[in-house]
């Protein structure tokens, strides 16, 4: 069989120099379109994310100039991945041109170009990816989420030795081959970030199942077989992943460095608590209140608390500190606000804290910034008959400077994105 250079010589031995060069490039174009990605739409897109079990999707722009980077690097990748994974329904490789499929692109609040999300099992998950952008990088992301994340357990013994720090989810299973396992891990690899999974499974089990085919349940961290039971059918895959989904994913976070963009991209206002890292009481402190004051803010504001040692940046914004531990601030991602009252005595005095987020939804905060505090009118003394009232002569309080964003600086840099505009703060 004659080679792909060999064809194109016999053609130019029949035609003109010009006519040999002109397909050529047809020819190069027609085995360059052999790509192993897919080009995503409204009409195909959900059909290829629910038949596969990893679809790594590219959600890009063709006038950005980080997409055009990407495009031969991600392109790369696949041809690597569907080397080692050849078979059907496995993984898939995917683009959307964003400009043409503005529906897709909304659905998944797409704010940059490029942005590489992962879909398992028909389901987004929750973290993109933010590594390197290399061929052998994304392929190699792509071959640890294939990695099986239950850790299995011998003995009994084994699982009272788990890490305090974490959160775990432990199942209990009479056997791997059960609807109930299945189950529990096509879940353990979708919150594979947000837990750590774990289990026993046959006789090991047996006295703990107490004669069920299977157990879920869930340890908090820093808590020795303080275990709390799920109830529900083990086999519902929406119920219990529901379930260990609000037990993994805590209502305060903690922010780090290696998660902070990923916290700003969700675009929400921080309450944010510095504290020494040694002063566990304060954290604890602050998810109480936070827990009994503002549960019905979850979804518009993001509670976290940061190693003040480390975060010493914000802290400086502020004009505090480590001496000046605990601290806590609203970031809007325009200004830094401070809360004023003091932390360790008022934090969990009822409506205070609740006070501070209102204020903050209320634009008082915004607006004080700009006009200083707002006016509060004083106690009028009883007016005598024929009192004419006069204007106080007392001046207004100057404006307020709070200082600028501190975390806005942690989003996605516009070095290895092009950032869509974002709506400013009222």
């Amino acid at each position: 069989m004659k080679s792909r250079m060999e064809s194109r010589n016999s053609f130019c031995i029949l035609f003109s120099r010009s006519s040999c060069i002109l397909i050529a490039m047809v020819l190069l174009l027609v085995h360059g379109s052999n790509s192993e990605t897919v080009q995503l739409n409204g009409g195909n897109f959900n059909n290829i994310v629910s038949t596969h079990e990893l679809v790594f999707v590219n959600f890009y722009a063709d006038w950005c100039r980080y997409s055009q980077i990407l495009a031969p690097i991600f392109e790369e990748a696949s041809k690597k991945i569907k080397e080692q994974y050849p078979d059907a329904g496995k993984i898939a490789f995917g683009k959307v041109d964003c400009d043409n499929e503005n529906g897709i692109a909304t659905t998944y609040h797409i704010s940059k170009y490029p942005t590489l999300k992962l879909f398992r099992n028909g389901q987004v998950v929750k973290k993109e990816y933010r590594g390197q952008r290399s061929p052998d990088a994304l392929a190699e992301y792509i071959k640890t989420q294939l990695e099986d994340t239950i850790k299995q357990h011998s003995t009994m013994d084994e699982l009272d030795e788990l890490e305090d720090a974490k959160r775990n989810v432990i199942g209990y299973f009479s056997d791997k081959e059960t609807d109930n396992y299945k189950t529990f891990r096509r879940i353990a690899m979708q919150l594979r970030d947000d837990c750590v999974f774990h289990a026993a499974v046959g006789d090991v089990s047996e006295a703990e199942r107490a004669g069920s085919l299977a157990k879920i349940a869930f340890r908090a961290p820093h808590t020795r077989r303080e275990d709390t039971e799920y109830i529900g059918e083990v086999n519902n895959y929406d119920l219990l992943l529901q379930w260990i989904q609000d037990k993994c994913v805590p209502l305060v976070r903690e922010i780090t460095f290696e998660n902070a963009e990923e916290l700003t991209e969700e675009g929400l206002p921080f309450l944010i608590l510095f504290h020494k890292i040694e002063d566990t009481e304060i954290v604890e402190k602050f998810t109480r209140a936070v827990t009994n004051e503002l549960l019905s803010e979850k979804q518009s504001v993001n509670f976290l608390t940061a190693d003040g040692s480390k975060f010493s940046h914000p802290l400086h914004h502020l004009g505090k500190t480590a001496n000046d531990l605990p601290v806590l601030a609203i970031d809007s991602f325009r200004h830094m606000y401070l809360f004023k009252n003091d932390v360790r005595n008022d934090l969990e005095t009822p409506g205070v804290l609740k006070q501070f987020v209102q204020d903050l939804h209320s634009g008082k905060l915004h607006r004080e910034f700009h006009h200083g505090p707002d006016p509060v009118a004083p106690p009028q003394p009883p007016q005598q008959p024929g009192h004419i009232p006069h204007d106080s002569n007392d001046k207004p309080e100057q404006p307020t400077s709070p200082p600028e964003s501190a975390f806005q600086k942690l989003a996605p840099s516009d070095n290895r994105y092009t950032l869509l505009r974002q709506k400013d703060e009222l």
